[in-house]
């Protein structure tokens, strides 16, 4: 496959900054079709971004024989459903993350791609920034040592939308469609590149709890954790805290030294040894998917390998679920 001419299903805010403008920025890579629910949405997002076509029906996009690539960028409720509709015509899959709203859907989505042979990715883009590269390489060179425990602190106050009625609520809120409330939603990225630097979580349990009643959804969350590595974690997560409390850090805790780092906000990495303390910023590309991006489409075009297939996705969910009790 020389030539990647992708279908967008779902046109939100995530495509306008983070992953939309990179599949043209790639050579043999266009976007030549998206579909949205809503008409008017939908017709005026082609015009904005000069696509040629677009559809109110997934599997119209789907079955248009210009498209050859899926991207999925819907709530993760229907993630499974339009993968497998994609894996089933022949056409590989790039899916927003999580992969999927629970484990069991990515078993499902995993047997179809090995079924038909069609692949399936993960839009885990972080493990391909320049950020997170340079934390791996900090750990890779033994810069604080042998890796004795990893803590994960994770704190923000209310949203405005928090406070709205509960038909209002954001689609992140209504943990039929987004799989739980806003753990479902941010942790994945975190527990990825977590697995992605000390190996997958093999054991995993998690508090979780309703604190401020402002929506049905767990808002507060501690959680242990086991690494095949060996390595010990525990992680805490707070959507509802005052703003003193707000934070974002990974520390990792080493036998020569700590390495703290940030998920979301990409602050100046923190490396601490005996000779001081550094801090390390390193600049990301505008849009933010683009390495990934390139990533999947040189894999389909064989020039290359992307390693964020649906199966090293997976074990994102089963470390989500089981620290929510979902299985």
């Amino acid at each position: 496959m020389k030539e990647i001419k992708w279908g967008f299903i779902g046109c939100g805010e995530v495509t306008e900054k983070k992953s939309g403008p990179a599949f043209n920025e790639v050579e043999g890579s266009q976007v030549v079709a998206v579909m949205g629910r809503n008409e008017n949405k939908v017709r005026a997002y082609a015009e904005k971004h000069h696509i040629r076509k677009w559809y109110t029906d997934a599997q119209e996009l789907i079955d248009d024989p210009d498209v050859n690539a899926i991207y999925v960028a819907t709530p993760p409720s229907s993630h499974a459903t339009y993968a497998i509709m994609s894996m089933n015509a022949g056409k590989p899959v790039y899916i927003e993350k999580p992969l999927a709203s629970s484990y069991e859907d990515c078993i499902r989505i995993n047997r179809v791609s090995e079924q038909t042979g069609v692949p399936c990715f993960v839009a885990y883009y972080r493990r391909y920034l320049p950020y997170f590269q340079k934390v791996k390489q900090l750990l890779n060179d033994g810069c604080i040592g042998n890796v004795l425990n990893v803590q994960l602190r994770f704190s923000v106050p209310p949203r405005e939308l928090d406070y709205s009625s509960e038909k209002e609520l954001p689609w992140r809120l209504q943990p039929d469609i987004s799989g739980g409330g806003y753990f479902y939603d941010l942790a994945p990225h975190q527990i990825d590149m977590l697995q992605d630097l000390f190996g997958v979580i093999t054991r995993a349990h998690g508090y979780p709890s309703n604190r401020a009643h402002l929506y049905a959804p767990e808002d507060t969350i501690s959680a242990c954790f086991f690494f095949e590595s060996g390595i010990p974690g525990s992680g805490s997560w707070c959507f509802v805290g005052h703003e003193s409390a707000k934070e974002d850090c990974i520390e990792v805790i080493g036998d020569k030294g700590t390495l703290s780092f940030s998920v979301f906000h990409y602050d100046p990495i923190r490396l601490i040894t005996s000779d001081g303390t550094q801090n390390i910023s390193v600049d990301n590309p505008p849009y933010v998917q683009l390495p990934i991006i390139r990533s999947v489409i040189e894999d389909l075009q064989g020039i290359g390998h992307c390693s964020c297939t649906s199966v090293s996705a997976t074990p994102a969910n089963w470390v989500l679920d089981r620290i929510l009790w979902k299985n």
